[in-house]
C-alpha cells in the first residue's frame, strides 16, 4: 500500500451506505412512504388553494405566499414541488390531459355511450375542468380523442372544417354544461351529442 492511500477495508466501508445496513433497509423504505404520502398532501392542499383562488381571479394575480398560506404551508414546501404559480398550471393541466388521454387509449368511437367515460370524468372533476378552460388550455385536447378516420365521411377538402365544428361544438358544451354546476347527469350530455351529431350521420 503506497503512502496516503486508503486501506482497501476502508475504501469498502466508506462505499457501504445507510441502506445496505439490512436492518436498516426496512426502515428507509418507511421514511420515503412517509415522504411520499406528506408529498401528495401537500400537492394536493396547494392544487385546492389554486383552484379556490382561480374561482376569484386569474392567474396573474395569484401569488406564491397566497396559495402557501390559504394551503397552510410554507414558501419551502411549494418550491420543493414546483417552480413557480405558471409551473403549477401546467402540472394540473398536464395531469388532466393525460387522465383524458387514458380514457381513451385508441379513438372514442362516435357511436351511443362513447361519449360517457369522459363526462363522468368531467362531473367528478369539475373543478379541474373550471380551470383548465379559464386557463385557455381547451386548444383542442379534450376532444383529440376525436380521430381523422372517424370523419370519413366528409371531404378531404371540408375536413379541417369539420374537425373545427366537431371539437368546438364539443368543448361548448362542455362549458355551459360546467357553468351549470354538471346539473344534468353524464347521460343526458351524451344525449345532446347523440342527437346534434349522430342523429346528423343516420340521415
Amino acid at each position: 500500500m503506497g503512502e496516503g492511500e486508503i486501506p482497501l477495508v476502508l475504501r469498502e466501508i466508506m462505499c457501504y451506505t445507510f441502506d445496505d445496513i439490512p436492518e436498516n433497509r426496512g426502515e428507509t423504505a418507511v421514511l420515503n412512504t412517509k415522504n411520499n404520502k406528506r408529498k401528495r398532501e401537500s400537492v394536493r392542499l396547494l392544487e385546492q388553494a389554486f383552484f379556490a383562488r382561480m374561482k376569484e381571479t386569474d392567474i396573474n394575480h395569484i401569488t406564491v405566499a397566497e396559495l402557501c398560506r390559504d394551503a397552510g404551508l410554507n414558501r419551502a414546501t411549494f418550491y420543493a414541488n414546483f417552480l413557480d404559480i405558471y409551473d403549477l398550471a401546467d402540472k394540473i393541466l398536464n395531469k388532466l390531459e393525460e387522465e383524458v388521454s387514458a380514457l381513451y387509449p385508441e379513438p372514442a368511437p362516435i357511436k351511443s355511450g362513447g361519449f360517457l367515460p369522459l363526462f363522468y370524468h368531467i362531473r367528478d372533476n369539475r373543478e379541474l375542468y373550471l380551470v383548465y378552460f379559464k386557463l385557455g388550455a381547451d386548444r383542442g385536447h379534450v376532444a383529440d380523442f376525436y380521430s381523422v378516420e372517424q370523419a370519413s365521411f366528409v371531404t378531404e377538402q371540408n375536413l379541417p372544417y369539420h374537425m373545427a365544428f366537431f371539437k368546438n361544438g364539443l368543448n361548448a358544451v362542455i362549458k355551459m354544461w360546467l357553468e351549470n354546476g354538471c346539473a344534468e347527469s353524464p347521460e343526458e350530455i351524451e344525449g345532446v351529442i347523440e342527437r346534434e351529431y349522430l342523429g346528423r350521420l343516420e340521415k
